[in-house]
């Protein structure tokens, strides 16, 4: 199953069609923080994780945790594309009985491994998994993918301090640096820069990439597996927004859902028919 950078690109464009349409059809949700992480789920799931759609529950499976849960539009589309549930139930998308609700359920969606939604939450949960297959001698690996907004919470925190205290180099935490939160720029809402050196400072090891390129995501990802005796944060200089132009670096399409106009438009962007 694993693609190579071509056919990601081509998934990618997929899953960014998929977004669109799907909170279209929901009138609410999380747009700009899905777009701008397609890319790093992307190369999860279709080029690097340990998985099987048809056993989600394998003990020894590589695990994900969406700890921005608000941007489960892309991991609903990534789950659908590989096979996890049929596409079609993507069109349910936060409607009365559907188990694709605003946020990560483990309990209704085959291959959400964590529920999600309180901001700091899902890294920490993620740690314990990173712990638990420490303590089990296990050889999956864990990864999670926080926004850079995120940050803003202590708990983040003091989950970077027990991943490192514990050296839980089977860890994998992606940072979805877009700038932006839901109410603007994270930097005058609450300065979380200098990312790259607060982790550093927590005893992580550090890489810094384009979150858009598939080569250097990939990269990246085989430098944490290589990596021991501490925990791998991969900060990813994303696009809030990214392939809609009109989305692209605004703050207000972080939690708004396009109208049918807008949906044929960034469809067609994106490459496909509405």
């Amino acid at each position: 199953m694993k693609k190579d950078v071509e056919e990601l690109k081509i998934m990618a464009k997929v899953i960014r069609k998929d977004i669109i349409e799907m909170l279209t059809e929901s009138r609410s949700g999380h747009p700009g923080g899905s777009l701008s992480a397609v890319e790093i789920l992307t190369s999860l799931y279709f080029n690097k994780m340990n998985i099987d759609p048809s056993k989600h529950r394998d003990l020894d499976r590589d695990r994900f945790v969406l700890s921005k849960g608000h941007a489960a539009p892309v991991l609903y589309s990534v789950l659908a594309r590989r096979g996890y549930f049929d596409v079609e139930i993507l069109k349910t998308l936060r409607k009365l009985g559907s188990i694709l609700q605003g946020h990560p359920n483990m309990n209704e969606v085959p291959g959400i491994d964590m529920s999600t939604g309180s901001l700091g939450q899902g890294i920490s949960a993620a740690v314990g998994m990173a712990l638990a297959g420490k303590i089990d001698t296990k050889a999956y690996r864990v990864y999670s993918l926080l926004g850079d907004g995120e940050l803003e919470e202590g708990e983040v925190w003091e989950a970077a301090m027990s991943a490192a205290h514990y050296k839980l180099d089977n860890l994998t935490a992606f940072i979805d640096y877009n700038g932006l939160q839901i109410d603007g720029a994270c930097n005058e809402v609450m300065t979380v820069d200098p990312i790259a050196d607060k982790f550093r400072a927590f005893n992580w090891n550090v890489l810094e990439i384009d979150g858009h390129s598939f080569e250097q995501i990939l990269n990246a990802i085989e430098e944490a597996e290589k990596f021991k005796g501490r925990p791998t944060v991969i900060v990813c200089k994303t696009i809030k927004g990214k392939g809609v132009s009109f989305m692209e670096n605004v703050a207000s399409w972080h939690g708004t859902a396009p109208n049918n106009e807008q949906c044929s438009i960034a469809v067609r962007e994106i490459g496909g028919e509405f």
